[in-house]
């Protein structure tokens, strides 16, 4: 362990961490960072299947259903948190092929945030090209689609990010 000077301890494995991205060359951590756009919480709107969604939650969050009087209240929800609540509430009527397309569905949604945002693009640039090793969800309440409380969760929505990186095509 390493002291910090406001007296508290961080793990020498933070600390590295934390000094490769500042070099650079480490992950490109999103979750309430630099790269916080990539988060579906970043107040970026998302024009999706024919409709401006206030945040990529609320459109994520959504597509979870097929009843009408959901979806426009998670539409209309005033936060990104607030459409993931009112989800919550209606978890019993999520659709039952979710789980077999939910990854489709966000790549879907990434995709058409990157299209939208010059800012988002130029960030997602930024980390796929300045040897950035990877892009994590370094989130610890979400195994799926982040790194989880342990390090060790599946970080879906990084290996997308990284996925349209790859794509895109070289800057003019």
């Amino acid at each position: 362990m390493i002291a910090a000077k406001n007296e508290t301890y961080i793990c020498e494995e933070c600390v590295e961490l934390c000094n490769q991205v500042l070099d650079g060359v480490g992950p490109a951590f999103f979750y309430e960072r630099r790269f916080y756009c990539f988060s579906n919480f970043s107040s970026f709107a998302v024009e999706w299947r024919g409709r401006l969604w206030m945040t990529a939650e609320h459109a994520y969050q959504a597509a979870k259903f097929t009843d009408e009087d959901i979806i426009q209240k998670i539409f209309e929800a005033r936060s990104a948190h607030d459409a993931k609540r009112v989800a919550h509430q209606h978890i019993h009527q999520v659709r039952e092929d979710w789980d077999d397309i939910k990854l489709e569905v966000m790549e879907e949604i990434c995709r058409a945030k990157l299209a939208q945002h010059a800012f988002v693009e130029k960030r997602l640039r930024e980390a796929c090209h300045l040897d950035y090793l990877d892009i994590i969800e370094n989130s610890e309440m979400d195994p799926f689609w982040g790194w989880g409380p342990d390090r060790k969760g599946l970080n879906h929505l990084g290996k997308i990010w990284m996925k349209l990186g790859a794509e895109l095509p070289p800057e003019k």
